[in-house]
């Protein structure tokens, strides 16, 4: 090697130092403003929580029996701050109480036959809208994501503290989904998720409710245990699509221990029968007249959440329902 091509290499040695230390200050930076954000969200949601009463809930007395069942609800795809022709923020609080109405209505009809004294309350994601998960949505929203996500913290709290009214023992199981990430796909770990900051909030807020807990990580997927029941939790964005559902969980189910799997994101009801026996549950969506789903998917779900009730000495889900909304 000559002297000019050896001046050249350490020339080019330094330059990539320098685009290094660049890239790394950069990251630096960045991983600094998202900590920035997620600190000064949960100091704005302590100083919010200050003025909110703690209202105090005598729990449901139980009633001892062997043949007792478990009511399990499946609360996903809010969309918080999404707004169409029929939807936006208030009309969700109203139909998610309507919903609440609702489980608590079923629950005595069961309660007529057999006790149902503990609940099982599943988040499954998408709680809020978000602004950027697709080009133009800043357009399709009434709030920013601030807003969003303290609409949905207020929501849960309230049907957290009915259900803990309605039941000796409430386990909330919280699941996030994509509309809940921060910027772009890619762009930031998927765990940093305002889902997650939502349900840490509101489960501060119900921290005085002894007959709740709260089941939370940054894994993908949850698997709440009921009894000899194990149910797999997901989102429902991990599916490459509708019709791909049932190849992909039959493939978890080689690696994951579960009886049966539920999941939202595509806010149309349905169920699939797996290779083994198990059963798939597609919950749908409180949203209505979703324009992207109608233009570009054709599908268009009626409002609905889901109620099921579980036998947890068997380990099956003996009876439900699919709760329309609209």
């Amino acid at each position: 090697m000559t002297l000019s091509e050896e001046a050249k290499a350490e020339q080019e040695i330094v330059q990539l130092k320098r685009a290094l230390e660049t890239t790394q200050r950069a990251l630096a930076k960045a991983k600094r403003r998202t900590q920035d954000m997620v600190d000064s969200v949960y100091s704005a949601a302590n100083e919010a929580s200050l003025v909110q009463p703690r209202l105090k809930v005598k729990p449901y007395k139980t009633k001892k029996s062997q043949k007792a069942e478990v009511a399990l609800i499946h609360l996903t795809d809010w969309q918080a701050g999404k707004v169409s022709v029929s939807f936006n923020m208030e009309v969700l609080r109203k139909r998610i109480e309507q919903m609440i109405d609702k489980v608590v209505a079923l629950t005595n009809v069961q309660r007529a036959h057999h006790p149902v004294n503990d609940c099982v309350l599943v988040l499954g994601g998408d709680m809020v809208e978000g602004l950027s998960i697709f080009p133009g949505q800043q357009w399709e929203v009434e709030a920013h994501l601030f807003e969003q996500m303290f609409t949905v913290v207020n929501i849960i709290q309230q049907a957290v503290n009915t259900l803990s009214g309605q039941f000796s023992k409430v386990h909330v199981v919280c699941e996030y989904g994509n509309h809940g990430r921060l910027g772009r796909k890619g762009d930031m770990p998927s765990a940093d998720n305002v889902d997650r900051m939502a349900y840490k909030i509101a489960s501060e807020r119900c921290s005085h409710l002894k007959n709740v807990t709260w089941q939370q990580s940054d894994d993908w997927y949850q698997v709440a245990v009921i009894g000899n029941y194990k149910l797999l939790v997901v989102h429902g964005d991990e599916m490459p699509s509708f019709n791909g559902i049932l190849r992909k969980i039959n493939t978890w189910a080689t690696f994951i221990e579960f009886d049966d799997c539920i999941m939202g994101h595509f806010h149309t009801p349905s169920n699939f029968t797996m290779a083994n026996g198990g059963r798939v549950w597609v919950t749908g969506s409180p949203e209505s007249d979703n324009q992207y789903a109608k233009s570009f998917i054709a599908a268009v779900g009626k409002p609905s959440q889901r109620l099921m009730f579980v036998d947890p000495n068997k380990g099956r889900v003996t009876c439900e329902y699919v709760c329309w909304l609209d």
